[in-house]
């Protein structure tokens, strides 16, 4: 049993169930959420019914158990795609795409779909240019791929039967087994990359960006015309999106008077 959560009001009590439910790997009863956060039974029925009521907390399928609710997997990627779009980060994605010589661009993944939050081109545009509030799908991505595979294999096995794997390209995966296995690739590996798989001649690269607990938060990602970079080369940019990747997961951390300014190539 967990250490009971100091609950002195409605709201903590809350924001301590959602704050649970979130932190878990599988769905979840409320007697296991009251007894987790030493709860009253009753209370805890009163407070996920409110909770389930505004979308922010929904039972797993053909169950009683609970899970994050959809409305609180859109909130949070809103929230997390406005932390990023503050001037400190966006430096660190200035640099990062100076430093590469590329256009560098954040994404989130939001209700099954990449949302990008952030990007700086530092060329001229040629193909594909994801900028922000632009969406793409999961299977054709970096930041999908990258998504995906930290997943569970169940929920990942789930998932991958459950998205409509559009072709877009010649090069898009659309069979599920092959997409399984480049997903365990892409885990085993830590970063992902496409070879023209969602716009013929663009190829890309992303690496997670992850919280203090190692949490997936974002990923940080490269888009280049292929007659400029091949997908073999592709590699030579992990090092420096790590690298910025790292700085921005550090920033999680600190407030605006924590930040000296500041990205070291």
């Amino acid at each position: 049993m967990a250490e009971p959560t100091k609950t002195d009001g409605p709201l903590d009590r809350a924001f301590a169930i959602v704050g649970h439910i979130a932190s878990q790997t599988k769905a979840v009863s409320v007697a296991e959420i009251a007894q987790a956060l030493a709860l009253p039974l009753p209370t805890a029925h009163r407070l996920i019914g409110n909770l389930e009521e505004r979308g922010l907390l929904q039972k797993a399928l053909g169950t009683k158990r609970y899970v994050v609710g959809n409305q609180l997997v859109t909130l949070s990627a809103k929230v997390i795609g406005a932390a990023f779009r503050t001037a400190r980060r966006h430096a660190v994605l200035r640099a990062v795409a100076g430093e590469i010589g590329e256009q560098c661009e954040i994404g989130v993944v939001r209700d099954n779909v990449v949302t990008y939050v952030d990007s700086v081109r530092v060329s001229q545009p040629q193909g594909l240019q994801f900028n922000p509030g632009e969406a793409a799908p999961l299977h054709c991505t970096s930041t999908g791929k990258i998504y995906m595979s930290r997943l569970p294999e169940k929920a990942r096995e789930k998932l991958c039967s459950a998205l409509a794997l559009t072709q877009y390209t010649d090069n898009t995966i659309v069979d599920r087994d092959r997409l399984m296995q480049v997903l365990a690739e892409t885990r085993q590996r830590g970063w992902a990359k496409t070879n023209e798989e969602y716009v013929k001649g663009v190829v890309g690269c992303a690496v997670p960006i992850v919280s203090p607990d190692r949490n997936l938060i974002a990923c940080l990602g490269v888009s280049v015309p292929v007659a400029r970079v091949s997908f073999a080369e592709l590699d030579r940019f992990i090092a420096p999106l790590q690298k910025a990747a790292a700085l921005l997961s550090e920033t999680i951390l600190q407030t605006d008077d924590d930040y000296e300014g500041g990205y070291v190539a």
